[in-house]
C-alpha cells in the first residue's frame, strides 16, 4: 500500500501533514541519514585538518566534493543507505559503507578506513540529532511562535483600551483591561522562549565510552579531547559535554523538552481563556461561507480552533514528559531505550506547531463584543467597593473594608444607586464624595 494522507496512521503524516511538512527536513527517516552523513564528512575533514599523518597528502581543494555528498544528498541516497543497512542490520554502519562507496567513485580509496575513525555510533547520533534540533527550532519552530505573539501583541494593543470585569474564583473582580490581560500571556511566553534560547544544544564526541579509547592508542601524543571540543563547538556550532559514558547524557536536551512544555501550557491556559470568553459571548467568531459548525444544530459556530490547539499541545506536553524524563537515564556506560525515543523527537514539535497554527487561527476569527464587555461591567457595580474602601483608608476613614462588606455581600443587586445612595451617607467631605462617585466600574481598570 503506497502511504498517502489518508491511509497514515499518525494524523502528522495524515490529517495534518499540510501543516507539520516542513518538519520533514528534520525528523523523517531521510532526514536522520542525511544529518549522520554530514557529521561523518566533516569529521573526517577535521581530521585532515588535524592532520593526520595519513591524511598529509589529501587534496584540499576536495573538500567541496565531500561536502557536496550531504548538500546535494537525496531520496535515492537515502534508499541506497537502507539497502546496505538490510545486510548490516545496523543504521549507522550502513551510513559508513555508504560514504565509502562514495570515495571509491571519487578515487578516494586510500583515504576511506578514515571514515568513522574510532567512532561509536552515538557519536554520529548524539550530534545528528542536536544539529537536526536546532535547525528545526531555527527554520520552524520560532519562526510559529512568532507569527503567534505577533498576533498576540497586535490584539493586546488594538484592544488596550477595551475595559472588562476580570473574574478571580470564577467571580466577579477588580475591572482590568482586555488588552492589558492578552498582554499577560505575550510576557510568559517571552520569559519561557529566553529560558529555552539559554539551554545549548548539546553533542557527546568521545568513542565507545566517551574516553576517546581508540583515539588514544592509536595516535597518543594527540590531544583528543581538544580535537573533540573544537569539531563540536567551532565546526558543528554545537556545545561539547565532555566528560560522558558512551552516550550524551540528555539533560540539556530534557531542559529543552520542559521548556518547550512550559510554552506550550502557557497557550493552552490562553486557548482555554479565549474558549470561556466565546462562551460568555465577550467575542463572535467570523464565518466563512459553506462551513458547518454543527452536524445537527444549524446555530452554532462551536470555537475549534481553541479546542484543536489545547488537544494538540496537551498531547505534544505528554511526549515531551516523556522525552524529559526518559532520556537522562541510561543503565551504566549506556542502553538502547533512547534510540527508538529519539527518533520520535519531531512527533511532539509537529503536535506543537498544529497547536500554534490552530490557536492563531482561532484568534483571527474573534470578533469582538464591546456591548457585552460594558453590559458585564454595567452589571457588576459590586467591584468598585474595593476603589472606594481604598480612598476611604486613605481617608483614615473607620472600618471602611467592614462598611463595604455589609454593603455588598447580599443577595440584594447592587447598582449604581446603590453605590451613590452609600457615598452620600458617609460622613466625608464633598470633595471626597465626588471622588467616590467618579468610580465606575468602566474606569477602575488600573495601569
Amino acid at each position: 500500500m503506497e502511504l498517502t494522507s489518508l491511509n497514515a496512521i499518525s494524523p502528522i503524516d495524515g490529517r495534518y501533514r499540510n501543516k507539520v511538512q516542513q518538519l520533514a527536513a528534520f525528523f523523517s527517516e531521510e532526514a536522520l541519514i542525511k544529518y549522520r552523513v554530514k557529521v561523518e564528512i566533516e569529521y573526517f575533514i577535521a581530521l585532515c585538518e588535524l592532520p593526520l599523518p595519513q591524511l598529509n597528502n589529501f587534496n584540499k581543494t576536495a573538500y567541496g566534493t565531500l561536502r557536496n555528498i550531504y548538500t546535494q544528498f537525496s531520496t535515492a541516497d537515502a534508499r541506497k543507505i537502507k539497502e546496505i543497512e538490510r545486510i548490516t542490520n545496523h543504521d549507522v554502519k550502513a551510513v559508513e559503507y555508504f560514504i565509502k562507496k562514495q570515495f571509491d567513485t571519487l578515487n578516494l580509496k586510500e583515504y576511506k578506513e578514515f571514515i568513522h575513525f574510532g567512532l561509536t555510533s552515538q557519536d554520529i547520533n548524539n550530534t545528528a540529532i542536536p544539529l537536526s534540533i536546532n535547525d528545526a527550532f531555527d527554520t520552524v519552530y520560532y519562526p510559529e511562535l512568532a507569527k503567534l505573539l505577533a498576533k498576540l501583541k497586535e490584539l493586546a494593543n488594538t484592544w488596550k483600551d477595551i475595559p472588562m470585569l476580570a473574574r478571580t474564583h470564577g467571580q466577579p473582580a477588580s475591572p482590568t483591561r482586555l488588552g492589558k490581560e492578552i498582554a499577560v500571556f505575550v510576557e510568559r511566553i517571552e520569559q519561557q522562549v529566553n529560558l529555552l534560547q539559554k539551554v545549548p544544544y548539546a553533542a557527546k564526541f568521545g568513542g565507545a565510552t566517551g574516553n576517546f579509547n581508540a583515539h588514544v592508542v592509536a595516535y597518543p601524543t594527540i590531544n583528543w579531547k581538544a580535537f573533540g571540543k573544537n569539531y563540536i563547538e567551532k565546526v558543528l556550532g554545537l556545545h561539547h559535554s565532555f566528560p560522558t559514558t558512551q552516550i550524551e547524557h540528555y539533560d540539556h536536551l530534557a531542559a529543552q523538552f520542559d521548556a518547550l512544555k512550559r510554552i506550550n501550557t502557557i497557550i493552552i491556559d490562553l486557548n482555554r481563556d479565549f474558549w470561556t470568553y466565546i462562551s460568555m459571548n465577550y467575542f463572535g467568531q467570523k464565518i466563512k461561507k459553506g462551513e458547518v459548525g454543527s452536524s445537527a444544530m444549524p446555530h452554532k459556530v462551536n470555537p475549534i480552533d481553541f479546542e484543536n490547539s489545547e488537544g494538540n499541545l496537551g498531547l505534544a506536553n505528554a511526549i515531551f514528559a516523556h522525552l524529559s524524563a526518559k532520556l537522562p537515564i541510561s543503565r551504566m556506560q549506556r542502553d538502547l531505550t533512547d534510540s527508538t525515543v529519539l527518533r520520535n523527537v519531531g512527533v511532539p514539535l509537529a503536535h506543537t506547531i498544529i497547536g500554534f497554527t490552530s490557536t492563531l487561527k482561532g484568534l483571527n476569527k474573534l470578533l469582538l463584543n464591546k456591548t457585552k464587555f460594558a453590559d458585564d461591567l454595567e452589571a457588576n457595580w459590586a467591584v468598585v467597593a474595593e476603589a472606594i474602601q481604598t480612598i476611604l483608608r486613605r481617608e483614615t476613614y473607620p472600618n471602611p473594608y467592614e462598611a463595604l462588606k455589609a454593603l455588598t455581600r447580599t443577595n440584594e443587586k447592587i447598582t449604581q444607586k446603590t453605590i451613590s445612595d452609600f457615598i452620600d451617607g458617609l460622613d466625608v467631605s464633598k470633595s471626597i464624595k465626588t471622588e467616590l462617585k467618579a468610580i465606575t466600574p468602566s474606569n477602575f481598570t488600573g495601569m
